[in-house]
């Protein structure tokens, strides 16, 4: 294979200016192991012997806002990938106080030094513009063998960064790769530095091994735990090691909830449902009642979500993923049983979990079913419950969808603001939800007018029973299955 033929013609560019005005530059590290794998590169770096003053005469329309020695070449492709190529100086590096970055660095004259500093041997490699490799450390051998070996002594290099440590791990899920023994030992040895390094850091870690293809995700949580990692990150699973559960599951919580994940992982699902999947039974040991085959779960549900909440906020998760994967736990359980849940308790369920969350939730049925041993992900029950959601999805489901919204009924009423106005509105709802024909707007203003006519007790007094109208996947038939199956 000739490497230089699959250098980009931007990054090319890069290397011939700089190479014109005297400099060696060579491209380097994970896409220089991206390339020899025959993947495709995500970003391009450049490593060369001029100095960041130098690059940026040579290269004036550049980003430089650090203290490393990187100066950001804008190439003006419209290929994201090449937009912009990070030329850095070659380097070497002094200690590491803080266990993430060096406290100073000293340019090298030679690319053997910069190579030397980096973490693992797959992306200490570089290669010139003729497509000649510089692979000191064995890299292209342990691709060969699907390796992560670090670069010499494995807890020096883990001492000097400890993000390392999980991207290790990271390296190894999302190539299909081994961790090298050696190296394994010492991310063992090594772990509790992980908790010197920034939140942010290891979520970015973390987020990139639950994406990663196959059984990469569920595999690298198992290794996590094994290397004493997973503590620092989602210490809350480990809670489920060794709980047993009942006559409905063959598999401990921690067992489950793994291959929960590897199912969502392999069909590709979203990285909301990978994580929802992950945690959706992160309930159930603080929620265990009894031991055996009947012992029980209840309310997991809705103690897993406020478990998933706080893990994603302690993670500095963004609001809407929070949002997102703990309203997936807390309705990952509901019931449906073919010709006991009528339109109008499928109308109800979308407007509980909401229209764009039933496909998500779904998928996630699906994982907890294969994650409890059973052959099928999609059953009948699940095939009927899809066609039922098909053939109510338009209806009205939602305020949104009501033929009549706050400002029409209160100019029809003449009324102000106010809480009449939020009880007359869900009243309406919950009688459309049973018969989407009303939603006519003379019908609902016409409706709204009798429950306006009504005193202020009466008015309230129907406006709870509308509340607590039973929710078939709630309620009624639920609380009948969840007794009989123990959750």
């Amino acid at each position: 294979m000739d490497i230089s033929q699959k250098i980009p013609i931007e990054v090319k560019d890069i290397i011939n200016a700089l190479q014109k005005e005297g400099y060696s530059a060579y491209a380097v590290g994970g896409a220089v192991r991206d390339i020899i794998m025959g993947r495709e590169p995500q970003d391009w770096d450049v490593a060369t012997l001029a100095k960041p003053d130098e690059i940026i005469k040579i290269f004036p329309d550049n980003v430089y806002e650090n203290q490393f020695g990187t100066v950001g070449v804008k190439t003006r492709s419209e290929d994201k990938k090449v937009a912009v190529v990070e030329v850095t100086t070659l380097r070497e590096e002094g200690r590491y106080s803080d266990y993430r970055r060096p406290d100073e660095i000293k340019f090298s004259d030679n690319i053997q030094n910069d190579l030397s500093r980096r973490d693992f041997t797959i992306n200490a490699m570089a290669v010139s513009i003729e497509g000649k490799i510089i692979d000191l450390f064995g890299g292209q051998e342990d691709i060969k063998n699907k390796i992560i070996k670090t670069v010499g002594d494995p807890e020096v290099r883990f001492g000097e960064d400890a993000l390392r440590l999980m991207r290790a791990v990271r390296f190894a899920a999302e190539l299909n790769f081994n961790i090298e023994p050696e190296t394994f030992r010492a991310i063992i040895a090594s772990a509790d530095l992980l908790s010197k390094i920034a939140t942010e850091r290891i979520r970015d870690e973390f987020i990139k091994i639950i994406a990663s293809e196959d059984s990469g995700p569920a595999w690298g949580i198992v290794q996590m735990e094994k290397m004493g990692l997973l503590k620092y990150v989602v210490p809350e699973l480990l809670e489920g090691v060794g709980v047993t559960q009942n006559k409905h599951h063959i598999y401990t919580v921690w067992e489950h909830n793994l291959r929960a994940l590897d199912y969502a992982a392999k069909d590709n699902a979203s990285f909301e449902v990978r994580l929802a999947a992950l945690l959706h039974d992160v309930g159930k040991p603080k929620s265990k009642s009894g031991e055996g085959a009947d012992s029980t779960f209840h309310a997991h549900e809705i103690i897993g979500a406020r478990m998933a909440k706080k893990i994603m906020e302690r993670l500095k998760f963004s609001r809407e993923i929070i949002d997102k994967v703990a309203h997936l736990v807390r309705h990952h359980l509901f019931y449906y049983n073919v010709g006991e849940v009528t339109e109008a308790g499928v109308r109800r369920f979308i407007n509980r979990v909401g229209v764009d969350n039933i496909d998500d939730l779904l998928k996630i049925r699906e994982a907890d079913r294969i994650g409890s041993g059973v052959p099928k992900a999609v059953p009948y029950k699940t095939r009927h419950l899809r066609f039922m959601i098909d053939k109510v999805r338009r209806d009205p489901i939602s305020p949104k969808m009501l033929k009549i919204n706050g400002t029409n009924l209160m100019e029809y009423l003449h009324i102000t603001p106010g809480p009449r106005v939020g009880m007359i509105l869900g009243i309406i709802l919950e009688e459309v939800l049973d018969d989407p024909k009303k939603n006519e707007e003379n019908i609902l203003l016409q409706r709204a007018q009798e429950l306006n006519n009504l005193d202020e007790n009466e008015l309230i007094e129907m406006a709870k029973k509308a509340k607590i109208t039973k929710q078939e996947f709630e309620v009624g038939a639920e609380k009948e299955i969840k007794q009989k199956h123990k959750v």
